[in-house]
């Protein structure tokens, strides 16, 4: 079985839900994908690195950094510099903090001292809907000096992250996209 093919039935098994919510962007919706559930599984995050750091290497490099918003990006920024380090590439995580740190130095950025400025990254996210959360990132990565190649996610919702993404003049590569799961 591929890492794909595993990673989808973790992903149906454990971050799918067809019930009501209301999602980061506001909206409701009849279904659910927890990303965090498959991300954080001992075999699902192994999985999550090999395919993100497939999806990673698609931009051109040299690629120094992966990582994005805090909490999501967290589990996928580390499994993607490791899946890196086991191809012999050296790809620091980072995290970007919703707001600055509260004490001592007031960073926004975690793994600063990896990524001087001008490195180049790239945005990982567990579900993209709208596409609001990786566009803060990627401000916030701008705002802190870094190159940001693109945005790769776990799911795309298929419900304007895309469009979204590259109106803002950045590219947006899917693991999957909700059809790819779902139908």
């Amino acid at each position: 079985m591929s890492v794909k093919d595993e990673l989808k039935k973790i992903i149906l098994e454990m971050s799918y839900e067809e019930r009501e919510v209301t999602l980061a962007s506001g909206r409701k919706s009849h279904f659910y994908f927890d990303g965090k559930q498959t991300t954080l599984h001992a075999q699902g995050g192994l999985l999550v690195g090999k395919a993100f750091w497939e999806e990673v290497k698609k931009f051109a490099g040299p690629i120094d950094g992966v990582g994005g918003l805090t909490l999501g990006a967290d589990p996928i920024a580390t499994a993607t510099s490791i899946a890196a380090g086991l191809d012999d590439q050296s790809v620091h995580a980072f995290i970007i903090r919703k707001e600055p740190k509260g004490h001592g130095t007031g960073q926004w950025l975690e793994g600063r001292k990896n990524l001087p400025p001008g490195s180049r990254v790239v945005i990982v996210e567990d579900v993209t809907t709208t596409g609001g959360s990786s566009i803060k990132a990627v401000d916030r990565a701008r705002e802190e000096g870094l190159e940001v190649l693109g945005i790769v996610t776990l799911v795309d919702r298929e419900e304007g992250a895309r469009e979204n993404i590259e109106a803002q003049g950045q590219v947006l590569h899917s693991v999957f996209t909700r059809s790819e799961i779902v139908g």
